[in-house]
């Protein structure tokens, strides 16, 4: 063998020895699509039991997300519920868990949906985050007319949303937006690219006009918080908060407490060392004089644990699980009360294929809860 081709050998050796003797690469971090892979198997903290009222009929093929109702006219109660993977909503009856219909298909027109996620209500109006459409639509219920949409401008990635009333046909809409880098997009950016984390929009409306402005882009970018995913936020005008799921595994799963007027962060996280698997979907039961509870969950792969707080002093109060319920996305509180749940319901996503109901009753009899804010 020349003397050239033995040297070439030795070379393509040599590197190969080194190569594995290096391992295998750093590992990428922890994003929603693969978190669930780290979390526990199982719960390790005691719990009260609280059965469900109902679970709705699984479509797995569906991959539910967040869900949100709608009491009618005639006193029916729709719950409406994302489907990312068939780029659709799937309505229910609120009451009996009945698969109702589905609307929408994939696409980038009205009434068409591209993964949609996070989903809200006021009034007669439906808001829903595409992530893929880069937007936010609004829909007039309960025809799901479509209306409007936006965003498409700033959001990169947007997930959850929530919104509240400024003042008659003017609303606060605030989006999270979870963008990342990479080739893949499966890298969270450098601190100092996360102040685009949460985006505040002005929605003007007046019968089926609709328009919206970009206010600003906020987040904090310091160690203690910086949302490196985001997803779900809930807000609290009456005690200037806004609660924001820090679902980053390696940083500390739980929910950054921001100022809602000014978009810092407050100094606070909320439920550090509680959340045993990953914070997700927040809700608020809210009385006019500032009392009530947060409730948010700890996405556990056998049962969902659902955490509820003070909403003044933001103590832990305890915990419940349904006794089926399990890798809970989104959540929504119906609070108003409807003919099967005159004290309201808790809806809870189960293991993206069904949402299950929990009578508010039951929940506040299991924790010590007050029922009515006349309570």
């Amino acid at each position: 063998m020349p003397l050239t081709r033995r040297l070439s050998l030795l070379l393509l050796v040599l590197l190969l020895l080194l190569v594995a003797c290096a391992g295998p690469g750093p590992r990428p971090p922890l994003l929603e699509a693969d978190a669930h892979r780290e979390r526990p198997s199982s719960i390790d903290r005691s719990f009260a039991t609280v059965a469900e009222a109902f679970i709705a009929p699984g479509i797995p093929e569906d991959t539910l997300d967040s869900p949100a109702a709608w009491l009618a006219e005639d006193g029916r109660l729709w719950l409406l519920v994302t489907a990312k993977t068939t780029h659709r909503l799937r309505i229910y009856d609120g009451e009996r868990g009945e698969n109702l219909r589905t609307f929408g298909r994939r696409g980038p027109n009205p009434g068409e949906f591209d993964r949609p996620n996070g989903i809200a209500v006021f009034a007669d109006l439906l808001f829903v985050a595409e992530r893929d459409n880069r937007r936010v639509q609004v829909l007039r219920l309960p025809e799901l007319r479509p209306l409007a949409t936006f965003g498409e401008s700033e959001l990169r990635s947007p997930y959850g949303l929530w919104l509240h009333e400024l003042a008659p046909g003017e609303l606060e809409v605030i989006v999270t937006d979870s963008y990342m880098e990479g080739a893949d997009h499966d890298t969270v950016p450098p601190l100092d690219r996360l102040d685009g984390r949460l985006r505040r929009y002005r929605v003007l409306y007046e019968d089926d006009a609709v328009s919206a402005r970009h206010v600003e882009d906020f987040g904090d970018t310091s160690t203690a918080g910086a949302i490196r995913v985001a997803e779900s936020v809930f807000g609290d005008p009456h005690h200037d908060r806004l609660l924001v799921a820090e679902e980053h595994l390696p940083t500390g799963t739980a929910l950054r407490v921001y100022e809602l007027a000014s978009g810092r962060f407050s100094g606070l996280t909320l439920g550090r060392g509680l959340f045993g698997a990953q914070a997700e979907g927040i809700a608020l039961w809210a009385c006019p004089d500032g009392s009530g509870y947060w409730l948010a969950t700890d996405q556990y792969p056998d049962r969902s644990l659902f955490h509820v707080f003070d909403r003044e002093s933001l103590t832990h109060l305890g915990t419940f699980a349904g006794e089926t319920v399990a890798n809970t996305d989104g959540i929504w509180l119906h609070a108003a009360g409807s003919r099967r749940f005159p004290a309201g319901v808790f809806f809870a996503v189960h293991n993206d294929e069904a949402v299950a109901a929990f009578d508010w009753r039951d929940i506040a009899a299991a924790l010590g809860l007050r029922v009515h804010c006349e309570d």
